[in-house]
């Protein structure tokens, strides 16, 4: 009797772990040949009828005259192009899954200086926006927290893994959103007088929370980091403070670069990441004399005033660029699951004055540089991760069909929610319902 009755359990549990199989494809490595291939290596031009090597991992061979082993998957590419991964510098995929449910977000904690709160430990390896992302040829994300002045500390990750250690891709920094002397939106009602006093108190917050790092950092290197008691908000920042690790600071306004770059330059601080810079355009010049890199977007925005030109959003990446800065391009989708337009953010980079090349760079090699992980991402060179895809054309036109993506050799299914909702409304059965 107790036998028997544990007979439905088993059935459902079979039926169900089917049922999952057959709903979520499993990734597959090995050895695989991408033949017939015009591959866009981005850093040593474009070859033609080429094929991509990969093994175990990695990028083995790449040309015109590679020989295929015998146990090599073949993949005829014939017609079709080869391009390293994509590479959104700032998004919040992982994060997130319904942006309008609290309980279904773990991109912000409470408080405004926890530089200490990591994305990688957040990170949701099941979220539904990872397959949508990935599919789309978009494969390495920054994944940014939000909240306060130190809302925590992005990652960059790769989009597949089961568990958030098996999707780091090798670069972590510290966010600092800085102060707005700006007007938040149309919503914000506060008078000039109570918009300044807010910068003032939060630049006395920044300013009081890197001096007491300065000093933990002081007292740390005497004491060999015997002699301090734990504090895990200065822990955080002690990297940054002894240049060895990245700040990336959120600024966006013309005055509040300027701000930023005296800033900088005033607490000594050698690793600067710039993020968004919706108005780098007007202080190009000096992003530029400064030296400093800069991930911006979204591109596919709005002008940040209503007297400038409809395009300037589009125009600001490449008006950078033109003026000797270091220009990588992010979504900075935060709560929406669409890092998957990233291609088309640098398509209008592209056409409104970076050109294709640069706008491909901008989403490959540069972000790879910025992060320090060029060794191992950004494009298609052997003894590179084999993170990339094979396209129908190019990847920045709508047209375009992403046929095969690899994440550090793994072939990737090329299954999300939204094609399974498209293969199972594209043939209903029984179909439209009855009047």
């Amino acid at each position: 009797m107790k036998n028997k009755a544990y007979l439905p359990l088993l059935f459902l549990i079979a039926f169900f772990t089917t049922a999952l199989q057959a709903q979520n494809p499993k990734a597959k490595s090995g050895t695989f040949a991408l033949t017939n291939a015009t591959i866009e290596t981005v850093t040593k031009g474009v070859i033609t009828n080429g094929t991509v090597l990969i093994s175990k991992g990695k990028i083995t061979a790449v040309g015109t005259t590679v020989t295929v082993p015998q146990d090599a998957e073949v993949i005829d590419c014939s017609g079709h192009w080869i391009y390293p991964g994509l590479i959104d510098g700032g998004t919040g995929v992982g994060l997130f899954e319904i942006g309008q449910i609290p309980q279904a977000t773990d991109a912000s904690e409470a408080g405004q200086i926890i530089p200490q709160m990591k994305a990688l430990t957040a990170i949701n390896p099941n979220s539904a926006h990872i397959p949508v992302t990935r599919i789309s040829g978009v494969t390495t994300v920054l994944t940014i927290p939000s909240g306060g002045l130190f809302p925590g500390t992005a990652a960059l990750i790769n989009l597949h893994g089961y568990v958030p250690d098996q999707m780091y891709a090798g670069f972590e920094g510290v966010v600092l959103n800085f102060p707005t002397t700006g007007r938040r939106g149309f919503y914000d009602r506060r008078t000039d007088e109570e918009i300044k006093k807010a910068v003032e108190k939060s630049l006395s917050q920044i300013n009081d929370v890197w001096d007491k790092a300065v000093q933990y950092h002081k007292l740390d290197s005497a004491t060999k980091g015997k002699g301090v008691t734990y504090y895990p908000e200065m822990q955080a920042l002690l990297p940054v403070v002894r240049g060895e690790g990245s700040l990336l600071i959120e600024v966006n306004a013309a005055n509040d670069i300027l701000e930023v770059l005296k800033w900088v330059k005033e607490k000594k601080v050698k690793k600067v990441i710039l993020t968004g810079v919706m108005e780098g355009w007007r202080v190009a010049e000096q992003i530029a004399k400064a030296g400093i890199s800069v991930i911006a977007g979204p591109v596919q925005e709005l002008p940040s005033r209503e007297y400038d030109r409809y395009d300037k959003a589009y125009a600001n990446p490449g008006l950078l660029k033109k003026a000797g800065v270091k220009v990588a391009i992010r979504t900075n989708d935060r709560s929406r699951g669409n890092s998957r337009n990233l291609p088309y953010h640098a398509g209008f980079a592209a056409t409104y004055g970076m050109g294709r090349e640069d706008a491909l760079r901008a989403v490959t090699i540069i972000p790879a540089e910025i992060f320090g992980v060029q060794d191992r991402l950004g494009s298609i060179e052997v003894g590179k991760n084999a993170t990339l895809f094979v396209s129908s054309g190019d990847p920045f036109e709508t047209k375009t069909q992403i046929i095969h993506v690899f994440i550090d050799g793994w072939q990737i299914p090329m299954v999300s929610r939204q094609t399974q909702f498209y293969d199972e409304f594209l043939n209903r059965e029984p179909g439209a319902a009855k009047n």
